[in-house]
């Protein structure tokens, strides 16, 4: 019998917030944002299912957080803007990192939550593809992971900006675009 070594992957959900996905939200993303909900509640039923982890990426901010000379204030910790969607629920096992900049590796511990989970394969779905998704994707790939991203998963305010972003990822970065 072959020890087979067991492919291990992670799915990423990058700030599906309430800031972003609602329409009373401070950056709302619009509806293509919205109606990516029901693939990505798909992939995270997928994944918990195969007992892969499923990583909630959340933009939390402080009040006077330097990205706001860029951006209205946003994903305020302590505020309702800052919280995972309701369509999208918590459950046990979910890994929750919380960021303060565009990467989702920017003084977090997502790096050492792939390492210490041997995690190989990376897939991610999430907000917003140009800003927060594609650095995230950029970054998994400067540290020689496999990535995939759901064109069905990611969702963008600019049109224009979500097709480059996609583009890049493929074609720079050498992401899978499924």
């Amino acid at each position: 019998m072959k020890n087979e070594k067991k492919i291990k992957k992670a799915l990423l959900v990058i700030d599906m917030l309430r800031d972003f996905l609602e329409p009373e939200g401070a950056l709302f993303c619009g509806e293509k944002a919205r109606s990516i909900i029901p693939f990505v509640a798909k992939q995270i039923e997928a994944f918990r299912q195969s007992g892969d982890p499923v990583i909630f990426i959340c933009d939390s901010h402080r009040p006077n957080d330097p990205e706001f000379d860029l951006f209205k204030p946003h994903c305020i910790k302590g505020t309702k803007g800052a919280e995972i969607i309701p369509e999208l629920p918590v459950a046990r096992g979910d890994i929750i990192v919380r960021k303060s900049r565009y990467s989702a590796f920017y003084k977090t511990k997502l790096g050492d939550i792939l390492k210490m989970r041997r995690i190989s394969e990376v897939y991610v779905t999430g907000v917003c593809t140009s800003i927060c998704v594609m650095d995230t994707v950029g970054d998994l790939r400067n540290r020689d992971y496999k990535v995939y991203v759901f064109r069905r998963g990611v969702a963008d305010f600019d049109p224009q900006a979500h097709r480059f972003a996609l583009k890049r990822m493929d074609k720079i970065y050498g992401a899978k675009i499924i």
